[in-house]
């Protein structure tokens, strides 16, 4: 079960893993193995553990989204990592391929997206107004690159809202490319074309930042050619661009 694991950085207290579209973050009522669920067999394995390996959940990716995810080797990981999320402390950016649309900005510079968001059903709607109901959703995004068909589109997202981006974009009036449930006229078997590209945390033992970078899967090839617009250096920039105004 841990053919499909691949490990970006781990040691005794995280383990950060790349998670691909079409896997569940954790195990629901479904009953189909999820990524949780590999990590823990890997850890097993790999520690010769016996009974149950530990690892914490200390934050999500929808099933259709991938990229860098982190889990908590020890309980004490675990709550230190989670309140790290909490104060917003961790750093987390985000790539989305999104289709073109006539009301898309021409600013190249990072654009501010603040709503009221409320979750109705199995989606996330965005409000007009605020209300006893409604969260607030904050993301900053910047047009890498954009054409007459797609956008690419940076994300740094501030608030980690269930469906936000997805959500958000889909709001301001283009929806990410495959994401039906949001308004994509492209359907995508392979996932929706958001990956999670960047991760800052503090360390949860040494308390030194320490940042991991996860390169786009192939799907975001079959709309742009992001091998000659997105070198791993350029992302990183416009990256620094924010963490640097903190």
């Amino acid at each position: 079960m841990t053919e499909k694991l691949n490990i970006i950085y781990e040691d005794n207290h995280i383990i950060v893993v790349e998670k691909q579209a079409g896997i569940l973050t954790q195990g629901d009522y479904s009953g189909e193995i999820s990524l949780l669920d590999l990590v823990k067999s890997y850890i097993k394995k790999q520690y010769n553990k016996p009974g149950e390996a530990f690892a914490g959940l200390v934050h999500r990716l929808d099933k259709s989204v991938s990229g860098v995810l982190v889990f908590a080797r020890t309980s004490k990981a675990a709550a230190r990592l989670q309140k790290e999320f909490q104060r917003g402390d961790i750093k987390k950016f985000y790539i989305a391929i999104t289709e073109t649309r006539e009301n898309m900005p021409n600013q190249r510079g990072w654009i501010t997206l603040s709503n009221h968001i409320l979750r109705v059903g199995d989606k996330t709607i965005v409000e007009t107004k605020e209300s006893p109901h409604t969260e607030k959703a904050l993301l900053q995004y910047k047009i890498i690159k954009s054409n007459k068909e797609f956008s690419l589109l940076l994300i740094n997202l501030i608030t980690g809202k269930k469906h936000q981006i997805r959500a958000q974009l889909a709001s301001a009036g283009f929806p990410i490319v495959g994401d039906k449930k949001y308004g994509s006229t492209i359907s995508e078997k392979s996932g929706i074309c958001l990956h999670a590209i960047f991760l800052s945390l503090l360390h949860p033992t040494k308390k030194e930042r320490i940042s991991f970078y996860c390169p786009p899967p192939g799907i975001f090839k079959k709309f742009l050619d992001i091998d000659n617009l997105t070198p791993e250096e350029e992302i990183k920039k416009h990256i620094e661009e924010i963490l640097e105004a903190k």
